[in-house]
């Protein structure tokens, strides 16, 4: 395929963070309709699954029905990992500030160095240890001012936990699919994992007794909250990841990675227009210092990415 123009790029990242921008956004307004959070995350995987369907079956089901074993048992890990990485994000939305979530969630990428050093023995360098160790005092800051006046038993720190467990999980969920990724093709890769992710998600909501067409306390839930749902599965799901995806077949990743730090900043937008949250100063300075870790620990990649590219 021939590399489209900078500029193209460029733009497809732009609306690739505008949608994903949406995700805390659009699951706000799911909750606040009353849809339970593991509700809201097994309509976005299994909405997203079953328009990948139709595709799917056109060209890629000789590549999947050639897979091992050995194949199945990691692509069902690392559904696993993303259907726990959704389960616990939704929820901490359901108890924290679209800014302090999205941003404690985005912490993935250093999660996934710090368990490559202690998985596979590979070295951690210097910007590495000092972002995780910059990006590490930013989420205590977040965690300190939304406590504050809370005490250390207030349901937003609860929330910044989950948002936590969440970028745990995708660290897994990443490190599997960098090992799939070298056997399969992205959408075969992703189209399984969803669908994985999909039914234990599906499970999940089931097995804590939320219903998915009725509210806890009675009565269908609204037809707004089916609109949330399918937009929640087509833009951030579909439209944002496959922006990314498409960007990373031309450009490094790291520079896509370090484009896509602007999510935190999109979402927080969005919160304060859409839902009037306005971030207290000491989130708004944790949000920055994780942002700036993240940025130190990507630095490793750079030279070498852009001389691969020239």
């Amino acid at each position: 395929m021939q590399k489209p123009a900078y500029s193209r790029l460029i733009g497809v990242l732009i609306c690739g963070i505008l949608a994903v921008s949406t995700a805390s956004i659009l699951i706000r307004f799911s909750l606040d309709e009353g849809v339970p959070p593991l509700v809201v995350a097994a309509y976005r995987l299994t909405l997203a699954t079953l328009i990948l369907t139709p595709i799917v079956l056109r060209g890629r089901t000789t590549e999947l029905r050639g897979l091992t074993r050995h194949d199945w048992l990691w692509a069902l890990l690392s559904g696993v990992f993303l259907a726990l990485h959704f389960a616990t994000w939704v929820s901490s939305l359901d108890y924290t500030t679209v800014t302090s979530s999205v941003v404690l969630v985005t912490t993935g990428p250093i999660w996934v160095a710090l368990a490559s050093w202690l998985i596979f023995r590979e070295k951690l360098t210097g910007p590495i240890v000092m972002g995780l160790i910059v990006t590490v005092c930013g989420g205590m800051l977040v965690g300190l001012s939304d406590s504050a006046g809370l005490g250390l038993s207030g349901m937003q720190l609860w929330g910044d936990f989950l948002a936590l467990a969440g970028a745990w999980f995708v660290a897994g969920y990443l490190l599997i699919g960098r090992k799939l990724r070298q056997r399969m093709s992205l959408l075969a890769y992703i189209y399984l994992v969803y669908g994985i992710a999909a039914v234990m998600l599906i499970g999940l909501a089931a097995l804590s007794g939320a219903s998915f067409t009725q509210l806890p306390g009675g009565g269908p839930y609204p037809a707004i909250a089916f609109v949330w749902l399918w937009l929640l599965a087509i833009l951030p799901q579909l439209v944002g990841h496959s922006s990314y995806n498409y960007a990373l077949r031309f450009l490094p990743p790291t520079y896509v990675a370090i484009i896509a730090l602007a999510e935190p900043i999109g979402a927080s937008l969005l919160a304060l227009v859409l839902l009037h949250e306005v971030p207290l100063p000491l989130t708004i300075v944790g949000a920055i210092v994780i942002l700036i870790g993240i940025g130190i620990a990507s630095l490793p990649a750079r030279p070498r990415a852009m001389s691969d590219k020239e």
